[in-house]
Parts: structure tokens; sequence; C-alpha cells
């Protein structure tokens, strides 16, 4: 039977979105929302909120589900509720639903510390470190400081990206795969970091799509009640009753 979703995803997750939307039997509407929300929490909740209000399609159908294609996300998804069922992958962030599990998260980020995520959706909305984001803003600080202090403020934000010493490109191999994975490895070669190209896995957005949860891959939040932070497991949610 087609179940009928709308999936709410962060634009950095566009192409796998509607990659995994295509293949489902389930009638998916997706909505993107604004990439960098996760640096401000509270309006990541208030607009995420917003669209979940939104239970019927645009021809007044209710949905079966709302699906969150978001991780804990600096807790910006802590206190979403709404009067329809809520599922979410049980991820950390974006790059668990890219890899396609927490275990696998977790086993590469224990095996390789200092790592910063490229991805086709981070490469085209984000400002990944590497030399187009620093000649940009060195324009951008020479207009506005002058040469001298310019200088200085690069110095200063490529002193704060000394802890990472890898750029992991995780690559689902999808069209336009090649150039992407040149320019993460371009920009590993200007920041003197190791590149490594990670095999990513569809199977959680997937099954997300699919309609295929299980309890430990997935969070079902019933109306009544809402999204917290999982306690005992840091970095991950559970639900709770309304108060």
């Amino acid at each position: 039977m087609c179940m009928r979703y709308k999936f709410i995803v962060c634009k950095v997750l566009q192409k796998e979105a509607y990659f995994c939307a295509a293949r489902s039997k389930n009638c998916v509407d997706i909505e993107l929302m604004p990439q960098g929300l996760h640096e401000y929490p509270d309006q990541l909740r208030d607009k995420v909120q917003e669209v979940l209000e939104q239970t019927t399609d645009s021809n007044g159908r209710p949905y079966d589900a709302m699906l969150l294609g978001y991780g804990l996300c600096s807790n910006g998804i802590v206190g979403l509720r709404t009067g329809t069922d809520i599922v979410i992958p049980r991820a950390h962030d974006c790059i668990t639903l890219l890899l396609g599990s927490k275990e696998k998260y977790k086993e590469y980020f224990d095996s390789h510390r200092g790592v910063y995520w490229y991805s086709p959706g981070w490469i085209e909305f984000g400002t990944q470190p590497g030399k187009e984001r620093y000649q940009t803003l060195l324009k951008e600080y020479k207009e506005r400081y002058g040469d001298e202090n310019a200088e200085y403020l690069i110095q200063t934000e490529r002193n704060s990206m000394k802890e990472y010493s890898y750029a992991a490109y995780v690559d689902w191999g999808l069209p336009g795969s090649d150039e992407y994975q040149r320019f993460a490895k371009e920009s590993a070669r200007f920041m003197k970091w190791k590149y490594d190209c990670v095999k990513g896995d569809p199977d959680l957005v997937q099954r997300l799509v699919d309609g295929r949860w299980n309890a430990e891959d997935f969070l079902i939040v019933k109306p009544g009640q809402t999204i917290a932070e999982d306690l005992t497991e840091p970095g991950l949610i559970t639900a709770k009753d309304l108060e």
C-alpha cells in the first residue's frame, strides 16, 4: 500500500533525498530546509516546527507520517512535535545518514580523529575548507579591513582548523561524483590534510522513505510526545511525553 509522507530535510542532502524518494513506492513530498541551520539550533527548531504543522498535502490529504532528515544537530530538533507520527533516524548528524548507520559513523570517527566531511551538498551549498574558500574570504577581508588585517584574519582562520587532519568525501556514486572527489582531494592538499574517499550507503535514508522502520535505527515520536536528547546515549535521541 502506498503511504504518503512529508520528508523534511536539510538542503545539503538534496541529491540523496531525491535519489531515495525516486526509488520508493511511497508518495514522498520533500521539503528542503536552508543549509547551515545547525549553527543556529533555535532557528532550526522554529523553521522545522513550522513545517511539521502542515500535516496535509496541497490537496488536503493527510500525511501518514512526517520524516526528518536530521540527526540531533546541536539539539536543534529537541522539542519538536506534531499531530501525526514523526520518524527520525537515530543519528548524530547528517553524516550518519550519508554513511548509512550510526555504527559506521562511530567506527570511522574512532579510527580517524580530526575529520572534516565533504559531500555533494556540502560542496555545493557549504563553505568547505579549501583554496576556493580562502580566496573568497581573503578578498572579502581585504575589502572590509585592509590587506594587513586580512592576512591576519586568514591566518587565524587557518589556525582554527589545526585540530583536523582528514578531508573525507562520502561517495554515493551519484552523477558528478568525480568532480566532487576532485574538489575534496584538492582541498585536502591545500589544507595539508590526508584525503579519504569513504563509500557511502543509501540504506538508512532509503529505509526511512520506504517506511521500513526498526526500533534500533529509527525513533517514532507519537502525537502527544516530543523529541528529547537521549542522555543514556549522548548524541542520539529519544521521545518523551508532553507535560
